[in-house]
């Protein structure tokens, strides 16, 4: 009797380990990056010293217990692609004023340098005589303002002389006629001896007013010639350079002619400022000469009608 409750015992503690070997098994099932907890339970021990072999699992084989792997770094994106995107790099224009004062091919070109730096000095000469007849012109603008305030609003002749500035156009006018009536000549009456004596230093004056701006109108007629003599210079290098080379594809024509009409482009830019500045002052002299003129006449015919 007691030995059919052992074995009924035994069978029961039998399979009482078998379901927690089964339970202990199920965290391997589980997805990766989740660590199983190992079995404890590898021998249970039986009534009266008897063991009993661990059970198997079921998903292993040989039952060892799955190792779970780390769940490994995703890799780093693949950085854009230059060409999916769009981005175009920009390339270096191989012709330009830098090549072209260089010369072909790295060799320095002593004609085509010689014309950028005439047309260079033509434009800085172009605008310095500019600037230095302007200024001029305006201080005569501002004397001819002083002589009606002060010359003819005076007393008398010398006080009015005197209240012009010493550097002033208009008081070497009114002095000039001053010697002149004081003076006279034998060989002509007082009238025509005054005038020709105001003439003589109109015309000097007009001479000093004149000077340097004939520069100018000769800039203006000649740089297109400069430049295009350099285009017709710059050209005729690229042609000999082409049959040389054997090679009449666009890149080979196209770059070095265009290069070379850079030249005409810059003799237009010089040619043109410097004709529109020459009729600018030409067009305010012919003013301070009327001014003077005007001057001139009214001082004469004081001049006269006082002597008489």
């Amino acid at each position: 009797m007691i030995s059919k409750n052992l074995a009924i015992a035994a069978a029961i503690l039998f399979l009482s380990g078998a379901g927690a070997g089964q339970v202990l098994a199920q965290p391997a099932a589980q997805p990766a990056g989740q660590s199983a907890a190992p079995t404890t339970d590898q021998n249970a021990a039986a009534p009266g010293g008897a063991t009993t072999a661990p059970t198997p699992d079921a998903g292993t084989p040989g039952g060892a217990p799955p190792a779970v792997a780390p769940a490994a770094a995703a890799p780093p994106p693949p950085p854009p692609s230059s060409a999916g995107s769009g981005v175009t790099t920009a390339k270096e224009n191989p012709y330009g004023l830098r090549q072209l004062w260089e010369g072909q091919n790295g060799h320095a070109d002593w004609v085509a340098r010689g014309v950028m730096i005439l047309l260079a000095l033509m434009s800085i000469g172009t605008w310095y005589i500019f600037f230095m007849k302007y200024w001029e012109q305006q201080r005569v603008l501002g004397q001819s303002r002083q002589v009606e305030k002060r010359f003819w609003a005076s007393n008398n002749l010398n006080e009015g002389i005197d209240k012009l500035a010493k550097n002033s156009v208009f008081r070497t006018v009114a002095e000039s006629g001053v010697r002149a009536s004081s003076g006279g000549s034998g060989m002509m009456n007082m009238n025509d001896w005054i005038a020709m004596s105001l003439n003589r230093q109109l015309e000097e004056i007009n001479a000093r007013l004149q000077g340097g701006i004939a520069f100018l109108a000769s800039v203006g007629s000649t740089a297109p010639f400069v430049g295009l003599f350099g285009t017709v210079w710059g050209i005729l290098n690229a042609l000999i350079a082409i049959g040389v080379a054997g090679q009449a594809s666009i890149d080979k024509v196209a770059g070095p002619v265009g290069e070379a009409l850079i030249m005409t482009a810059i003799g237009l830019a010089v040619a043109v400022p410097a004709v529109l500045l020459y009729n600018y002052l030409v067009r305010r002299n012919k003013v301070i000469n009327e001014k003077l003129r005007s001057f001139a006449s009214d001082l004469q015919t004081y001049l006269v009608t006082k002597g008489r």
